[in-house]
């Protein structure tokens, strides 16, 4: 059984080395494959000096390499850090520094859009280029060296032993954006992981047969998900950085997928678009935000022999919930209940279970709690919190996710999602914090009143619009801002709309800006209006 994040691979391989592992651009890698390459990018990892449980970054789209160096990190006992490729450079840095990482895993490309950035990072020393040729003009940092993909997998017979980890040590740690700004470092443990993978491919059904499409950023939980629920079985993941909404709809076909995951607004899309009438789509799995129930209609049309799985989830703890197809049709604004080897207990104010039907926090107990906020220990203190004890004869207490969501639980133990209780936008599947848009401006412009909120969106489920207020001293220009926007943040994170006032904004009774009400306010901006 295995103990490790890496280990997970040593299964599969043990069971069926040459079965195809990973798909990309029409080539396959086998478990074997994949299995030696790993082994020689942890021995190129210990060449450079990594140590036990310090971070390794990987800066790269969806690709073999990027998986590779996930699992390599793993087996030379460090941790992985995968960074969402749509980040800009400033945001990249702050990820870098943040968490220590000693050595980053890009390409040539990328590390261009870096090289302003870099020494911000005083703790990297490393960087790993894909291409074989590193461009000469590139200035690093005299502290950085660099090394091909090549030359890291060279050297394998020369490397130190790795220190050894157990299934308690950090694995990874997955950033996701603060209801304050700046986004928080999520720890996860091996046995988080590997818990994860096993709880979810179990209710999925997945086989050694299947053949998973691969589409959501690997530095997304979910999108993770995809690729470790997959390699626990034996499966073949395919690889995909799609540009239309057709190019997964060719995908599917010629690939002969079996299994698709994907947030709202993207279903939306693919709902739309003309399918074959037969497939070979064996499940559909929905997390990032409740699917529209027209969208949940078309899919069954068009995916009549498909299962439909509904799921919500948070990067604390993974994967929490998910509802049974079978309930679809009779529940289709459920969660669900609980993934199996996880309990979900719906909390009062005074920390109690609520009734049937009352409202309350969401918590999340189980073997997929993280081990907190990497840095950040009153961020952590406020998600991460004791259960009350429920055994008199147990002194110590037990951690739990206190997900900040409020839900109900029906009768039958059916949970249905109400609300958040901060401010964060859920926009294509991605968590932006409002804060982290308004500073990006405010460094473009001072400004004393600015607040950007998240309003329904047909598409994107929900769409940012930036409140500004202008005064005698100052000329606002919504391209200027919005150019700058582009500049500086990824394309999720530009405000879809750019509001100007002349009037204060609206306060609550704290004095704090009344985000609630500007919602109101513009709640039905995208869906009136000729913008969506």
């Amino acid at each position: 059984m295995p103990d490790l994040f890496h280990t997970l691979l040593l299964a599969s391989c043990a069971k069926a080395p040459h079965a195809p592992a990973l798909r990309y651009q029409s080539k396959d890698t086998d478990y074997a494959s994949l299995m030696r390459q790993v082994n020689q990018l942890a021995s190129g990892y210990l060449n450079q000096g990594i140590a036990r449980s310090e971070r390794i970054a990987i800066y790269l789209e969806k690709r073999p390499e990027a998986v590779v160096a996930m699992f390599a990190a793993s087996a030379a006992s460090a941790a992985f850090v995968p960074v969402n490729p749509l980040l800009k450079a400033e945001q990249v840095a702050y990820i870098l520094a943040d968490c220590n990482v000693k050595i980053l895993v890009t390409s040539a490309q990328r590390l261009r859009s870096l090289t302003q950035v870099l020494a911000t990072c005083p703790d990297l020393h490393s960087i790993i280029v894909l291409d074989t040729e590193i461009a000469d003009e590139l200035e690093l940092p005299a502290t950085i060296q660099s090394l091909t993909w090549t030359q890291a997998l060279a050297a394998a017979e020369l490397a130190p032993v790795a220190a050894p980890c157990i299934d308690a040590d950090m694995a990874a740690i997955l950033y996701t954006s603060g209801s304050t700004g700046k986004p928080k470092g999520v720890v996860l443990s091996h046995r988080n992981l590997l818990a994860g993978a096993a709880s979810v491919s179990a209710y999925l059904n997945n086989q050694s047969s299947d053949r998973i499409l691969a589409v959501l950023p690997l530095s997304f939980d979910y999108g993770l998900s995809q690729v470790t629920t997959a390699l626990s079985v034996g499966a073949c993941v395919v690889l995909m950085n799609y540009l239309m909404p057709q190019d997964i709809v060719r995908a599917v076909t010629t690939e002969n997928i079996t299994g698709l995951a994907a947030v709202p607004p993207l279903w939306l899309l693919l709902a739309q678009q003309k399918w074959p009438k037969e497939s070979t789509l064996r499940y559909l799995t929905n997390s990032g935000g409740a699917m529209p129930k027209a969208t949940l209609e078309a899919l069954r049309v068009l995916f009549p022999a498909a299962k439909i799985y509904l799921m919500y989830g948070l990067t604390e703890a993974f994967r929490s919930s998910y509802l049974d197809p079978d309930e679809v049709d009779a529940r289709p604004d459920s969660i669900g209940k609980a993934i199996p080897g996880v309990e979900l207990i719906v909390m009062n104010q005074q920390g109690q279970p609520c009734a049937a039907n009352e409202a309350g926090e969401l918590v999340h107990r189980g073997a997929l709690v993280a081990l907190g906020y990497w840095n950040d220990a009153e961020k952590t203190a406020e998600r991460f919190r004791p259960l009350p004890p429920r055994l008199a004869g147990l002194p110590l207490p037990e951690i739990a996710v206190w997900s900040g969501d409020t839900v109900r639980m029906d009768e039958q133990g059916f949970l249905y999602f109400i609300g958040r209780e901060d401010d964060m936008i859920k926009v294509s599947g991605y968590r932006v914090s409002p804060s982290e848009v308004e500073e990006v401006v405010a460094d473009y412009t001072a400004l004393t009143e600015i607040a950007a909120v998240g309003v329904p969106h047909p598409l994107m489920g929900q769409a940012i619009i930036l409140v500004l207020q202008q005064n005698a001293q100052q000329s606002l220009q919504v391209e200027a801002i919005r150019q700058h926007s582009q500049q500086k943040l990824p394309a999720y994170m530009v405000p879809a709309h750019i509001q100007i006032v002349s009037e204060n904004l609206p306060r609550n009774t704290n004095g704090k800006i009344d985000r609630k009400s500007l919602q109101t306010q513009f709640q039905n901006f995208f869906l009136t209006s000729d913008k969506a």
